[in-house]
């Protein structure tokens, strides 16, 4: 399984992560995350197999997340309801996503991605 890369190209996170795909040579799927904006159930999947908190899928310092006053209500959301919410703006989604076989990566933290990306690609 090609491991999926979700990202908003004008962010300059996002052009990180690319870059470190590049230079690594990981072939990935990539996806526009408001032109293709995550599903409902993709979310939820992607929820179970994320290792944390699934507040972590928020984009906390995006505009819409401000605009929409998500702060406090966040803390009392499921996950259904969470995933509900997120499928609605790709921009609500903190990015870039990477997901593979058995994790979900949220941000780009280079130690962890170099941990779980290249471990993958010796398969």
């Amino acid at each position: 399984m090609k491991p999926l890369f979700l990202c908003y190209p004008k962010c300059s996170t996002c052009q990180k992560a690319k870059k470190f795909l590049s230079e690594n040579l990981i072939d990935v799927e990539e996806r526009h995350i408001v032109e293709n904006r995550p599903q409902k159930d993709e979310l939820l999947n992607w929820m179970e197999r994320y290792q944390g908190d699934a507040k972590k899928f928020f984009n906390t310092s995006g505009l819409v997340y401000r605009e929409m006053a998500l702060k406090d209500k966040v803390k009392t959301m499921t996950p259904d309801q969470m995933a509900e919410v997120l499928s609605t703006n790709g921009m609500l989604v903190k990015r870039p996503l990477i997901i593979l076989e058995n994790t979900v990566l949220i941000g780009f933290k280079e130690e962890q991605w170099k941990a779980a990306l290249l471990i993958n690609k010796q398969d």
